[in-house]
């Protein structure tokens, strides 16, 4: 009896996995590489964006810094005087102003009135630092026969500032006068050209 020998066909077959809807090796590291571009060109982006952010912040605070004007004045001196027979002393003085804004800023003018005195400038620019201090020259005109001349009511100066961006603003400030050196100067010539009046009356 002859045995049966049963053949076996064995074939070669590729042990490599599969791969599905036909993406081949070099596509997936393509795909990839595409993946890392897109994140890096978002982070990028994203860091120039607020780079830009911080710049238009920062000019736009130094803009306001630049156009803020605070200041503070006070009288600091008055020097000789003359007087008419209306009772009306004129005298010189000078206004300390202190700018205490973050910016330099040039005083050009100041100007203040209420009934019984008036104050001017003398036409002299004074400019500012920061934190400094300057003295303007002013003309003083006094009623001694007011009552309000030297009130306890502050006098509004008006100050007409050039500030840091070329710009000329208003500001106006508080002057307290009575008690000052304004009002020491004034008090004793005030006072004998109120006799005079009275004795003239």
């Amino acid at each position: 009896m002859s045995a049966e020998h049963e053949v076996i066909d064995l074939e070669e077959r590729d042990h490599r996995p599969a791969e599905s809807g036909g993406t081949t090796p070099d596509r997936l590291v393509a795909r990839r590489m595409m993946n890392v571009r897109l994140v890096a060109a978002f982070v990028v982006g994203a860091v120039l964006g607020g780079f830009g952010v911080s710049e238009l912040r920062d000019s736009r605070d130094e803009r306001e810094r630049n156009a803020s004007v605070s200041l503070v004045a006070f009288p600091e001196h008055s020097g000789s005087g003359r007087w008419d027979i209306t009772a009306v002393l004129q005298m010189d003085g000078q206004l300390a102003v202190i700018n205490a804004g973050p910016a330099p800023i040039t005083v050009r003018a100041a100007a203040g009135q209420r009934p019984g005195i008036q104050v001017r400038d003398t036409g002299q620019s004074r400019l500012l630092r920061p934190g400094g201090t300057g003295w303007i020259d002013v003309k003083l005109r006094i009623e001694c026969s007011s009552s309000t001349a030297f009130d306890s009511e502050p006098l509004s100066i008006r100050f007409s500032v050039e500030t840091a961006d070329r710009q000329v603003r208003e500001v106006s400030y508080p002057v307290a006068v009575e008690g000052t050196a304004w009002h020491r100067e004034a008090e004793h010539p005030c006072t004998l050209l109120t006799d005079l009046a009275k004795r003239g009356g």
